[in-house]
């Protein structure tokens, strides 16, 4: 994985995570990656994987079965969809609707845009 200087690695690491659970890879339930692999396998201290597993305990995204490892919470998918969509819409639309005015851009234009992206 390749880190960012806008945010720190462990909640660049959450994030992955959460992407990984959006796109099905973890489901309800499901264990996920020790910290220690986790870290082995994004190249990172142990100690920032273990931060980035605790935001994401205290967020109640992931839990700890004692012995056993992290698990996902049921509900999390829906959780991490909620909380994303009202991050998009705060912090990210004001500046695309800025540019949209700023370069011309319409809705018509985005639809049209979307479309031959998606192929609807």
């Amino acid at each position: 994985m390749t880190f960012t200087n806008d945010k720190p690695i462990y909640i660049q690491m959450a994030d992955r995570l959460c992407e990984e659970i959006l796109s099905g890879v973890y489901k309800d339930d499901d264990r996920i990656p020790s910290v220690r692999e986790y870290a082995v396998l994004l190249e990172v201290n142990t100690n920032t994987a273990v931060k980035a597993y605790e935001q994401l305990a205290r967020e109640e995204i992931i839990y700890n079965k004692r012995g056993l490892g992290y698990f996902v919470t049921p509900g999390a998918k829906q959780q991490i969809l909620k909380a994303r969509k009202q991050e998009f819409v705060k912090e990210r639309l004001p500046e695309l609707f800025r540019q949209m005015q700023l370069l011309g851009i319409t809705l018509e234009d985005v639809k049209n845009a979307y479309n031959a992206t998606f192929g609807e």
